[in-house]
């Protein structure tokens, strides 16, 4: 049945490819769920802010934070409260208005539920308020200079509550509220989105995008190459990418990103409760290898978790040294003779058909010590959500885009009690955490750096994560296509993409 599915949706595809109101884009990516409250995936985040209106925005091509659902707002002297003014030609596509109730019910919800993100909004704020019909006030707990570049991200996008449940998650396709609404949702096979007319911001430049999921890169650039879709997004092979550079009518676009790529490390699971273990695979790992072999320079290597190029960056984890990595694993106990044996588990299709070869690479770097012997093990992304979640794996690859741009959506989520868990190192510190939550109080960039500078230090002594790489963003269409903006926040609008 699911192949039938395929070949009407690519019939479907072919057919409408003769008009200029329809775009199709290929992906292998996959929708993990399309509700706020528990999404905390790119792909599926990124199809949100498609659909969705979010209280700020972002100007086009900047990290500049724009008023959208929220026209205004006002912070109390202390820093503590923020009271939201809504505008009021806003709703959802069943004509459900988007006023101060909504928010209220919807962030409220979020916090509730407690589902993946959830510490975003748990960690920050005291209580939600409704003051009139369209004036919404958060308190929060601590003051927190960064919280409306956080209202910018899916998780605190307003949800219809005639449709989204108030006590669980929801599973199906969202009311609307952004520049389109959802049509059709097969999963895994195809997504189709249309203008909403409800939208109060500008039209979509083009009223239809097929979204076509394919299973590898080889498929998804067959796809572009033959004409099936119009764009690559996610993920074509690095040497495709190259590749495609020089094949007439094709266009790459390639751009800096924040994006990060780094081993997660179960801090509660044995042998990786022992910090010297930790720090024996920091400097074994093999990132040379890594950027230059298998991504042939679209990457670079990372030793922060804090991306190059964001203020506060600092390199803080050592470079490769086997002979250190060695006499840590003396200390710890192991040897030769009595050697360390983990497992090393990734995911085969959410990050590219490269993560396989990443994990190769990983397993050769570490046994390169003599004294580590590494297993294999992989799952599909569900499972691999589940398992990480649950503290099932030990030694995991995983990657993050950015919810905000700010150094603390790059140490907060990953070092605070609740967003360890929700990444599934389960690392606890807390005058690290007391160190992040001082940061956030501070109104000024210097103090804040220094505070995060500390904070990069401690943690990679403490190694409950291993950054590896940081990546570039990428984008392959027909030169026929107009509109791909590779922005810095890493939206992808397929509202402002159009046929030339």
């Amino acid at each position: 049945m699911k192949k039938f599915m395929i070949i009407i949706g690519l019939l479907l595809v072919v057919f409408s490819f003769a008009s200029k109101d329809v775009i199709v884009v290929g992906t292998t990516d996959k929708i993990r769920t399309l509700d706020p409250a528990n999404c905390y995936d790119y792909f599926s985040s990124n199809i949100l802010q498609n659909i969705l209106s979010g209280p700020v925005d972002y100007e086009i091509g900047t990290a500049n934070i724009k008023p959208w659902l929220f026209e205004s707002w006002d912070v109390s002297d202390d820093g503590l409260v923020y009271t939201f003014h809504i505008r009021k030609d806003a709703y959802f596509e069943d004509g459900t208005q988007i006023d101060a109730n909504v928010f209220k019910y919807s962030f409220d919800r979020v916090m509730k539920l407690n589902g993946d993100p959830a510490f975003l909004l748990t960690d920050a704020v005291e209580k939600t308020e409704v003051v009139d019909k369209f004036t919404f006030r958060v308190t929060l707990k601590n003051k927190y200079s960064a919280f409306v570049s956080v209202l910018g991200y899916t998780v605190a996008f307003p949800v219809n509550p005639k449709v989204f449940p108030k006590d669980k998650f929801y599973e199906g396709a969202p009311s609307a509220s952004g520049p389109y609404k959802i049509t059709e949702w097969i999963r895994d096979v195809r997504l189709v989105l249309e203008e909403n007319p409800k939208y109060f911001g500008p039209k979509p430049k083009t009223p239809k995008i097929i979204i076509q999921f394919y299973e590898n890169a080889q498929q998804l650039r067959l796809a572009l190459e033959t004409g099936e879709v119009d764009i690559a997004y996610r993920h074509l092979d690095p040497r495709d990418i190259l590749d495609l550079k020089n094949v007439p009518g094709i266009k790459v676009y390639l751009g800096p990103s924040p994006q990060i790529r780094y081993l997660v490390v179960n801090v509660k699971q044995k042998p990786f409760d022992n910090p010297l273990v930790r720090q024996a695979i920091a400097l074994a790992v093999d990132r040379e290898t890594i950027v230059n072999d298998i991504f042939v320079g679209l990457a670079k290597p990372l030793y922060s978790m804090v991306p190059a190029g964001m203020w506060s960056h600092e390199d803080v984890f050592p470079k490769r040294d086997l002979k250190a990595a060695v006499e840590i694993l003396k200390v710890a106990g192991y040897t030769k003779d009595n050697p360390l044996v983990i497992d090393l588990w990734y995911t085969p299709s959410h990050y590219g058909t490269t993560e396989a070869d990443v994990a190769q690479v990983l397993k050769e770097s570490l046994e390169q010590t003599g004294v580590i012997k590494v297993n294999i093990k992989y799952a599909e992304w569900s499972t691999y959500v589940e398992y990480f979640l649950n503290g099932t794996m030990g030694l995991f690859l995983l990657g993050w885009y950015p919810d905000y741009l700010d150094p603390d959506d790059y140490l907060w989520p990953f070092l605070s009690i609740n967003g360890a868990k929700s990444l599934g190192s389960f690392y606890e510190n807390k005058n690290v955490e007391d160190l992040m939550t001082a940061a956030r109080a501070a109104t000024d960039q210097f103090s804040r750096e220094m505070i995060y500078k500390l904070v990069q230090n401690i943690h990679a002594a403490e190694a409950p994560y291993i950054p590896l790489w940081q990546g570039s963003a990428d984008c392959e269409a027909h030169d026929y296509i107009d509109g791909i903006v590779l922005e810095p926040t890493q939206i992808f609008r397929y509202y402002i993409l159009e046929r030339k």
